[in-house]
């Protein structure tokens, strides 16, 4: 069973399919059109044909809902010929009710019920069945009252019943204690991938704009992405597809015509009118359609199941329904729909000129200045995807192509910023062949550079940053400064010297002046300052404990600076602390920043950094924040194909797996061969690792040797500049296992020697280990003790808690079991609270062997959750709703319901009372 994004559920279908006689069969598929109860059913129904089982179907229709026992007819009709092997007054029974033989007056229900149950337990004596009923809120009244007295006594029998209703309550006739799955929308990863498996998925602003409006709903992507090849986004506002870029298709239309045509006039006006907005509200949109304050105007559209109205605004309870709405009207009163709405909406000028901007016809400059004023409070409003979608529409509004130009540029920098690296091409194509001013180029060079190589193109990228800095260099600096700094995260993904090399040269170079700089945030003297500090840390680490020191020294800004130039300093900042390596202060820089960002509704320019932050929650022992971190980063590389980042969550999500004790599966090598790791040595580098630390973790030490073998040249330089060194205590250890010390004492010494007379202190620590475990046995003892004893290693636990382990071990060889106690015992308690459950295991043997009885540790059944998901577990057990805890948590309640579908399998529970129970016993 193959189902974009609903393992969870599937599990959980086929967990009732297959129960023990006697347990519970039953279960009630619940969820909005389109959610997929249709495919989960006919999934559930092909793997039970071809486990050998007798599969008998349904599907209601409105069209048989009033006909007695339709729908049971439909679902027998396999089994009818052998209602001869039962009784003669149960067969005259059961075939005059399905209108076999004439009947003789009302049939017997008693008689009916009876017989289809004694056929059915017939039936599942020679092979199990499956019943399975779709659309059942459209069966026949008849046919829902015998079912539901076969489904009560056939649990002793092979029998399972799957049920599928539209809705989130269980439909009359129904019974309302069935055990029931609730659909909610996909995850915006799942909703990802089920585009990219269409055959044209969209791609740039487009993507976006369908991943926005579907809402998580299947067939909404479906048909969105079938809209978007056949008829593109026509340009319109309102932010996202519907009354403005919402793709249209025939099929969408004549979804929903048939529905609009039954209402009133005046109802079909407001339908309009609320479709071609996003933002306004209930009396915004009763105003501009003149319809006067009745809400009884609604209630045909509410009957018909088009819209919600509530808390003064109107709701669309389709996806679907929007588009099928705005595109279903004649062009004309779209236009008028979008003109009446402008001119209700003075007091908001953003609103206005996108409802203007709607309605204009080919190029006008007033609106295209109006957009372009208001895209600085569309950023505060709805984030940096709005503000470069009113930038873009001010562009195509432009009439000069100067203008067009510099706006066209203006919406690639908010592109960037929202973090949608195809749409950024898309725009710096556009700018490309509208200008030759250096300036422009630089600004789309720097974004399109960024693009390129989050799409792991690290040379073209390279190249194209190049070309806006020779032989004519942007004339304001603040650009240089910018196009350098995408250059050294470049340098850093890609790994190769050639890209760092230009980069100091270039630095020393800049022209401080920056009074018209289209990057108003490095204005700012500590932005501008963070950003050339994280620019020369990335092109030479050595300098980054000095850079960090002068940062750390300067007092923070006297008054509250920007959003972006803040953001920017705290990303910067954080760069640079990883360059040091002092992994705490980076992850806490790096938290403030994303917080900003989130705020902003993107990752934006802080997608080079996500990887860089998961490694860092790894070492410093955060591992349930870096579970939850790296489901956000899969999620953004899925939506926007960032295909190396999405192999970086893989690798550094198959080390914690392997650092757990978990089973630790690399990605295929047809995942690694999807982006050339040649030219983005980072990725190969946490690949490298990953599989290093997963075959150690599996007692293969000759596999790990291997992997972390790879990370160095045979003359001990490093393949990645930044990454390779910090796996040589990993590596020294698993030479120590397979007895290769001397070929990777080599590797520790050439490792010294490149990081120079002061290391940083992390990388001390590491050296020390290492040479403890591949150096001179008489200088062991030493290394290890400066491995183990400063206090600053504390806050790498798991590099701390491995040497102390070491350690240990060496003491025990020495038969020095006392001295080897203590550092046994801190290891394991450090190992435990990390949950590395293997290592602890390690740990717990040694400290058996050394004479010390131990008990094993509790297991905490939250523990393999991440933070959110444990508090959103906690409420859920206090009895708090979806929409109450997203409110607590400030989250939407679709994400608060994706987690709890992900999180019940893993604690073996499927409602809140099972919850409420497992977290009372803790």
């Amino acid at each position: 069973m193959t189902l974009v994004g609903r393992q969870p559920e599937i599990r959980r279908v086929l967990e009732v399919i297959e129960a023990d006689r006697g347990g519970s069969r039953m279960l009630l598929l619940l969820g909005e059109a389109g959610a997929g109860k249709t495919s989960l059913v006919a999934a559930a129904a092909d793997h039970a044909r071809g486990s050998g089982w007798a599969v008998l179907t349904c599907q209601g229709s409105e069209a048989e809902s009033q006909q007695s026992f339709a729908s049971l007819h439909q679902l027998l009709l396999p089994v009818l010929p052998e209602a001869g092997t039962l009784a003669e007054h149960l067969r005259r029974a059961l075939e005059s009710a399905v209108g076999i033989t004439p009947a003789d007056g009302q049939p017997d229900p008693t008689l009916l019920r009876v017989a289809v149950l004694t056929l059915l337990t017939g039936v599942s004596r020679r092979r199990p069945v499956l019943l399975a009923v779709d659309d059942v809120q459209h069966c026949d009244r008849d046919s829902l009252d015998v079912l539901g007295f076969v489904a009560r006594r056939i649990s002793a029998e092979d029998v399972s019943v799957l049920v599928a209703a539209r809705g989130q309550t269980p439909p009359e006739g129904v019974a309302g204690n069935l055990p029931t799955l609730l659909l909610g929308p996909l995850t915006e990863q799942a909703a990802a991938e089920l585009m990219n498996a269409q055959p044209h998925p969209p791609t740039g602003r487009t993507r976006i704009d369908v991943l926005q409006q579907s809402g998580g709903n299947p067939l909404a992507i479906i048909e969105l992405c079938r809209a978007a090849r056949t008829g593109g986004p026509g340009g319109l506002p309102g932010g996202g597809l519907p009354g403005g870029g919402l793709p249209q298709t025939e099929r969408i239309q004549q979804m929903y015509a048939a529905r609009l045509r039954g209402l009133p006039e005046i109802t079909q006006r407001l339908i309009l009118y609320a479709a071609a907005s996003e933002y306004e509200d209930l009396a915004t949109i009763m105003a501009a359609a003149g319809a006067g304050p009745d809400l009884a105007v609604w209630a045909p559209a509410e009957d018909a199941g088009l819209v919600t109205v509530v808390e003064g605004r109107i709701a669309f309870r389709h996806p679907l329904a929007r588009a099928g709405s705005y595109h279903g009207a004649p062009a004309y009163l779209r236009q008028r729909a979008h003109r009446d709405l402008a001119a209700v909406l003075t007091a908001d000028p953003a609103r206005r000129a996108w409802h203007l901007a709607a309605a204009c016809v080919g190029q006008d400059e007033s609106v295209a200045a109006a957009l372009e004023d208001t895209a600085e409070l569309a950023e505060r409003r709805g984030g940096f995807f709005a503000a470069a979608r009113a930038l873009e529409r001010s562009a195509e509004c432009s009439p000069a192509p100067a203008d067009r130009a510099r706006r066209y540029a203006k919406a690639l920098r908010a592109a960037n910023n929202a973090g949608d690296p195809s749409w950024v091409r898309e725009l710096y194509g556009k700018v490309t062949a509208l200008t030759r001013d250096p300036d422009l180029l630089g600004v789309a060079a720097c974004g399109a550079g960024l693009a390129l190589s989050l799409f792991g193109h690290q040379r073209e990228a390279f190249q194209v940053l190049m070309s806006a800095l020779e032989p004519d260099q942007p004339r304001d600096g603040m650009t240089v400064l910018a196009l350098v700094s995408n250059m050294h995260a470049v340098a850093f993904q890609a790994g190769l010297p050639e890209i760092r090399r230009p980069i100091v040269a270039i630095l020393e170079g800049i022209d401080a002046d920056c009074r018209d700089t289209p990057y108003p945030e490095l204005r700012a003297a500590e932005t501008a300052d963070g950003v050339r500090a994280a620019t020369l840390a990335g092109a030479d680490p050595t300098t980054a404990p000095e850079l960090l020191r002068q940062i750390r020294l300067r007092p923070n800004p006297p008054e509250p600076q920007d959003d972006v130039a803040e953001m920017t300093r705290l990303l910067t900042f954080g760069a640079v602390a990883w360059y040091a390596d002092e992994s705490d202060l980076c992850v806490e820089f790096l938290r403030q920043a994303y917080a900003m960002l989130a705020a902003y509704g993107s990752m934006g320019s802080a997608a080079p950094s996500l990887a860089t932050m998961g490694s860092a929650l790894i070492d410093t022992g955060r591992w349930a924040e870096a579970d939850e971190h790296l489901e956000t980063t899969a999620t953004l590389a899925a939506v926007h194909k960032l295909k190396h980042l999405e192999i970086d969550v893989e690798a550094l999500r198959t080390t914690l797996r392997a650092l757990r004790g978990e089973p630790a599966v690399m990605p295929a090598p047809p995942d690694w061969m999807g982006v050339g790791l040649e030219e983005n040595r980072a990725t190969h580098a946490r690949l490298l690792r990953a599989a290093g630390i997963a075959a150690a973790a599996a007692g293969d030490f000759d596999g790990a040797f291997r992997h972390m073998r790879l990370l160095f040249e045979e003359d001990g330089a490093p393949l990645h500049y930044v990454l390779s060194h910090p796996v040589i205590a990993d590596l020294a250890a698993a030479a120590q296992r397979t007895g290769r010390q001397e070929e990777a004492a080599r590797i520790v010494a050439a490792v010294g020697a490149a990081l120079g007379p002061r290391p940083t202190t992390r990388m001390t620590l590491i050296l020390h280990h290492a040479a403890a475990l591949t150096g001179d046995p008489k200088d062991a003892e030493h290394h290890f003790r400066l491995a183990t004893v400063n206090p600053a290693g504390e806050q790498w636990p798991l590099a701390r808690a491995q040497a102390r382990l070491h350690y240990a071990q060496w003491l025990r060889r020495k038969r020095r079991p006392l001295d080897a106690r203590p550092l046994l015992a801190t290891a394991l308690e450090s190992f435990t609270r990390l949950g590395a459950i293997g290592l602890a295991e390690e740990a717990r043997g040694e400290l058996r062997a050394s004479g010390v009885a131990t008990a094993p540790a509790p297991a905490d059944p939250l523990a393999g959750l991440t933070t959110q998901q444990r508090q959103i577990v906690r409420l859920a057990a206090q009895g708090l709703r979806n929409r109450e805890i997203a409110e607590q948590l400030m989250l939407s309640p679709r994400t608060v319901s994706s987690h709890l579908y992900n999180v019940y399998p893993k604690l073996g529970v499927s409602s809140r009372n099972q919850l409420r129970a497992l977290l009372g016993d803790l």
